[in-house]
């Protein structure tokens, strides 16, 4: 039995990539698709017809997909894309929140039109695309949806000159914690992916950092996302929501979130003099704590 049998999963940036992988997994396991891609450059110029290819590939399989080629920049762009599963399809199950466009820079030689960008395509895009399922589950009672969006180590851990990048991914991890949170009582989950994988976004960067690309390798390839994200999308995972999974490098895990590990109080305003010994104190504290959650955190063979 298929996992994801009459279920429509739409998925945006799905033209190339990991998106593409997600498609073609998805619709492995029964699902129908809405592929979903502008078309355009790495930088989110241009525009073209690529998600016509990726439904061909997904019919030659036994699925069935339609196409899709809005912004994910628009809330015009994000409501025709929700519209295009329920003509195509009649319905919507699942969304995956996979486009992206990098303009990478330091802050200091970053202009206004390369943090817009960003912020339009990634973190508005996440809003433009989600904000119409969110609607149809809660204006039709829809139970059981599945919302997953695409993080990256760039935004959790930080990345020179990705300023603008980082800043989007670490507040779509915000935006599912909280977006989780309102769609509960709909039994929607909703989850973050932390992918990596050598895409033509990364290859270039995988490349200058000498590491060489290998596309025999699936621990490089996109690939290795595809089953995470189906398997968040099946029934198995009714349970799991606003979790932050980490697949990259052949290595499945998940990521801890914002929580304090050490505080004080006390019954007057805080002196100086006392943040001269608490702040250095929660520090190390801190520095044991992260040691501790880096050797927790050690890939297990399996």
């Amino acid at each position: 039995m298929k996992r994801l049998k009459d279920k429509v999963a739409i998925v945006t940036g799905a033209g190339r990539g990991i998106g593409r992988e997600i498609c073609l997994y998805l619709a492995s396991e029964g699902a129908r698709i809405i592929v979903n891609d502008l078309g355009g450059d790495r930088d989110g110029s241009g525009e073209g017809k690529v998600a016509d290819q990726v439904v061909e590939e997904i019919k030659a399989i036994g699925s069935d997909a339609a196409a899709n080629y809005d912004s994910v920049g628009t809330v015009e762009g994000g409501q025709n894309i929700f519209n295009t599963a329920i003509d195509a399809f009649g319905r919507a199950d699942i969304l995956i929140n996979n486009a992206g466009v990098l303009r990478d820079r330091t802050l200091y030689n970053m202009e206004e039109s390369d943090w817009d960008v960003i912020m339009e395509v990634h973190l508005k895009g996440h809003y433009n695309c989600t904000r119409p399922l969110v609607r149809h589950i809660r204006d039709n009672n829809v139970l059981g949806c599945r919302i997953i969006n695409m993080s990256s180590v760039s935004g959790l851990f930080g990345n020179f000159g990705q300023v603008n990048y980082g800043a989007a991914k670490e507040g779509i991890a915000g935006f599912t914690r909280s977006l989780a949170l309102e769609v509960a009582k709909y039994k929607c989950t909703v989850n973050t992916i932390s992918p990596g994988a050598a895409t033509r976004l990364t290859i270039d960067l995988m490349e200058a950092a000498g590491r060489k690309y290998d596309e025999n390798d699936w621990t490089q390839g996109p690939g290795q996302i595809a089953p995470v994200v189906a398997w968040l999308c099946a029934e198995e995972a009714s349970e799991i929501t606003s979790q932050i999974i980490h697949s990259q490098g052949g290595i499945l895990g998940i990521m801890q979130q914002p929580a304090i590990i050490q505080s004080f109080t006390t019954d007057d305003m805080w002196t100086l003099d006392q943040l001269d010994k608490l702040i250095p104190e929660m520090v190390e504290t801190k520095k044991y704590h992260d040691q501790e959650v880096e050797e927790k955190g050690a890939p297990k063979k399996v």
